[in-house]
């Protein structure tokens, strides 16, 4: 339901007719000049442009491209002037832009929400590339960074919650991105076309780019082992967990200690599961490279090597071989025969090994110290007994006052620690919980002092405030 509330609101937010543009006769143009309005013309002005500066821009950017690319279904007209007009009025219309005038001159900026959008399809444009290692590394330093200082840095086990989601993100696009590409060789008809997809996007793009990252000596998984041990040490640490809670709850990020722990708790174990887990996700791209190494190899096998020069070689060592006696003596030279084919080892074809499985150890098993307990429920009971509520002010005032209507600070017994917590800010009722305590009580202050042993301050009278406040 998140997911369809979020898609609703998005597009709730953006134009009917946004993507009628990208999806024109002429989508390669308009969408090459969002991106170049976004990135060249808008991407460093902190404030709208000119829209006579706006159409110029269209305009020269509209130069490089003949007419035909960038008619749409209506007619376009072949006017270089008359033709930016066209295309800023498809933009605006759309809802791309937004015009407005400032002191009675028009400017155009970007729609608020549409920059969103552009900027996502400038990032895809790019073509963005991920550093595994980064990314491994961000995980493990903001782990780490977490847990050594959950007071302070509890909003670095978010951050590394979301870097572990996007590192494994990549990964499946990894995976879906060799199948696809694995789809299109196989259904190249032409031996050449095949092995130029093979070699140029599979090899080149994939297999080289990024695959290899994962195979190499100092490959980014070295680290996984650090970053699978202090996410399960802090799973077992209640009292790690209590602080990134506590942080996390005072800085907003959960209503209520119990939802702060547990979005502490499945932080971790989402890291945990994701480092976990990576051996499958490993396998599938393993098992794809490995699939498409022996196609593209059976393939080779099956080519018909066109040597003109092999095939005069050989037929003439069997000519030479047919006119020769039976004995061995009219053999031709063994060192002269060029009938030498590749039978060795080096030569044979072998198909890429399985990686061998990560040897792991069981994480041991920690039970929690019972004077840690403890500790936690003394701290808790210690919180409880110095908070002072409005509900422990209206029984101490009550039980003090009894049935009269007044008492003075003087008059009031203070027996124990208990009663001097709620006794040292009863000069403060009338401010205390936004005022909440006004309306049934007034203070008031009187001549003298209260000096009772415990505190020395000036004397002061709470009474009720009427005869149906009590």
């Amino acid at each position: 339901m998140a997911i369809v509330r979020a898609d609703a609101m998005l597009f709730n937010c953006l134009s009917d007719d946004l993507f009628k543009p990208l999806a024109s006769p002429s989508r390669a143009f308009n969408a090459a000049l969002l991106l170049h309005l976004h990135a060249r013309i808008f991407g460093d002005t902190a404030e709208p442009l000119r829209k006579s500066d706006v159409l110029a821009a269209i305009g020269d950017f509209a130069a490089d491209y003949a007419a035909s690319e960038i008619a749409d279904d209506d007619a376009t007209p072949a006017d270089p002037a008359e033709r930016r007009s066209v295309v800023y009025r498809r933009l605006l219309d759309a809802g791309w832009l937004v015009e407005r005038r400032e002191r009675y001159v028009p400017v155009v900026e970007f729609d608020p929400e549409a920059r969103l959008l552009v900027e996502e399809l400038a990032r895809l444009n790019r073509g963005e590339t991920r550093s595994y290692g980064g990314a491994v590394l961000d995980v493990l330093g903001s782990l780490e960074s977490a847990i050594a200082n959950p007071a302070e840095r509890s909003e670095a086990l978010v951050n590394a919650a979301k870097s572990a989601r996007a590192f494994l993100s990549h990964l499946r696009s990894l995976a879906g991105a060799m199948r696809k590409s694995e789809e299109r060789i196989l259904r190249e008809a032409d031996h050449g076309a095949a092995f130029r997809l093979y070699f140029e996007e599979f090899v080149a793009r994939h297999l080289v780019s990024d695959y290899r990252t994962l195979h190499t000596r100092l490959n980014p998984f070295r680290f996984r082992s650090g970053i699978v041990r202090e996410a399960g040490r802090a799973l077992r640490d209640s009292l790690t967990l209590r602080a990134l809670a506590e942080a996390g709850l005072r800085e907003g990020r959960a209503p209520t200690m119990e939802a702060a722990e547990r979005a502490v708790r499945a932080d971790l174990a989402e890291i945990l599961s994701i480092f976990e887990g990576l051996d499958r996700h490993l396998d599938a791209v393993a098992d794809i490279v490995a699939r498409l190494e022996r196609r593209i190899a059976a393939a080779l096998r099956t080519l018909d090597h066109r040597d003109s020069d092999r095939i005069e070689r050989t037929a003439a060592a069997l000519r030479a071989v047919a006119s020769a006696d039976d004995d061995l003596a009219g053999l031709p030279d063994p060192q002269v025969s060029l009938l030498r084919p590749p039978i060795g080892e080096p030569h044979c074809y072998a198909p890429r090994l399985r990686r061998p499985p990560i040897e792991s150890e069981p994480l041991p098993e920690f039970e929690l110290d019972p004077a840690i307990e403890a500790f936690i429920a003394a701290k808790d009971a210690f919180r409880l007994r110095v908070a002072v509520t409005p509900e422990r002010i209206v029984d101490f005032i009550e039980a003090q006052i009894g049935r009269g209507r007044a008492i003075r600070g003087s008059q009031i017994r203070i027996a124990n620690v208990d009663d001097f917590v709620v006794f040292q800010r009863l000069r403060e009722i009338d401010v205390l919980f936004d005022g909440s305590l006004r309306r049934r009580y007034r203070l008031s202050r009187v001549e003298g002092r209260v000096a009772n042993g415990w505190l020395d301050c000036p004397d002061f009278l709470v009474e009720r405030a009427g005869t149906g406040a009590r």
